[in-house]
């Protein structure tokens, strides 16, 4: 009902959550529905900005962008969606006005807004909550027998495809070929005909980059990671081999296992300078390296080993475009969520959950809290 305080899971003070029963009810505006939220997944963004410390979760803010639910009513002038539907929506508002976004790059919108994120600049309520109210050009429809849980996860999923779409121009064996929905303009088939890609970092968006990328065709993908029990993860969801990192020499082995000069791209989803240096290390002559992560503000960089070697490097932002592919894959399994789902559990009893992924004792992966 509209109109009717909500419940919402507040983040009030650094780290500290209040379960608030009487939040202010959204109202959709011109172009905009209203969402009952059916299930919201925690980003390691909400873990690190929790604290207070990356600035971009300013108190008090309700945070959560990893969602599905369906739709309860529809503001003024939206036409084209109905009542009862089931969607998930992107994590990002767009303009859709702006030279970016006409162009494709509607995650480079100048006017986006995440939600469930305060920098300073706007306070974007997001989705641990009962409702959200969302512009239309950001819905897409999920199947029925989809769980909304597995649904949650369109947004990662995206991500992950998007930052291998990024390195769809690397040249191995014959040229890449996009597939629909996949971001690009085109109908295509979605797959490479080869190549050897190594992703530093196999926490979620790490495991979903190398699903991502046995899905789209990449011959030999290796895993490098801290954690032996996330590596084990990784070669059961399709990394041919697997690394922990503390192995002395790793970059060289790495050389020497590709050919002898290196991966054709490396994929960085950890944000901080071990891990970016041994990404860079990691590829060929005239290779890619994508960065995904985005845990530190500034880093070392082996600029001479860029240079010399005539490495590209590309930043990942969010996605653009990848949503359908997404949903598509979670659907048919191409790409496997369920492995990653660590629990489902009461929005009620989110304050506890986010302490426990922030505690990081426990292996935990993504923790869907639903509304009820």
């Amino acid at each position: 009902m509209i109109g009717v305080p909500m419940k919402a899971l507040v983040l009030t003070a650094p780290s500290e959550f209040n379960y608030d029963l009487h939040f202010p009810d959204p109202t959709p505006g011109r172009g905009e529905v209203l969402v009952k939220v059916q299930a919201c997944g925690i980003c390691g963004s909400d873990i690190h900005g929790m604290d207070g410390r990356s600035g971009r979760r300013q108190m008090p803010i309700v945070m959560g962008h990893e969602a599905a639910g369906e739709i309860i009513a529809l503001g003024e002038g939206v036409e084209g969606w109905s009542l009862g539907e089931r969607v998930t929506f992107d994590s990002t508002e767009y303009c859709g006005e702006c030279d970016e976004c006409k162009a494709g790059f509607v995650n480079l919108c100048p006017n986006r807004r995440v939600l469930g994120v305060s920098p300073g600049e706007y306070r974007r309520h997001g989705c641990f909550a009962e409702k959200i109210a969302l512009p239309t050009r950001i819905l897409y429809r999920i199947p029925g027998d989809l769980p909304y849980e597995k649904a949650a996860f369109a947004e990662p999923v995206s991500i992950a495809l998007h930052a291998v779409n990024l390195a769809d121009g690397v040249e191995v064996g014959e040229a890449f070929t996009h597939s629909e929905g996949c971001g690009h303009d085109c109908d295509c088939e979605g797959e490479s005909n080869g190549g050897t890609a190594v992703v530093v970092g196999a926490g979620l968006i790490g495991l979903l980059v190398v699903q991502a990328l046995k899905a789209r065709g990449w011959e030999k993908v290796i895993a490098i990671d801290l954690d032996d029990k996330r590596l084990e993860l990784a070669r059961k969801l399709g990394a041919g081999e697997v690394f922990n990192a503390k192995q002395d020499g790793l970059a060289k082995h790495i050389r020497e296992i590709c050919g002898g000069d290196g991966a054709d791209a490396s994929f960085e989803v950890v944000g901080a300078a071990a891990p970016v240096d041994l990404a860079i290390r990691c590829v060929r002559k005239g290779g890619q390296v994508v960065l995904i992560g985005n845990l530190q503000p500034s880093t070392p960089f082996p600029l001479q080993e860029v240079v010399t070697r005539q490495i590209t490097i590309k930043g990942s932002c969010s996605c653009a475009g990848e949503y359908p592919e997404a949903i598509r894959r979670i659907q048919d399994g191409s790409i496997q969520v369920e492995p990653l789902l660590s629990a489902v559990a009461p929005l009620a009893e989110g304050a506890g959950w986010f302490q426990r992924l922030y505690d990081n004792k426990e292996g935990l992966l993504k923790v869907v809290l639903q509304p009820v």
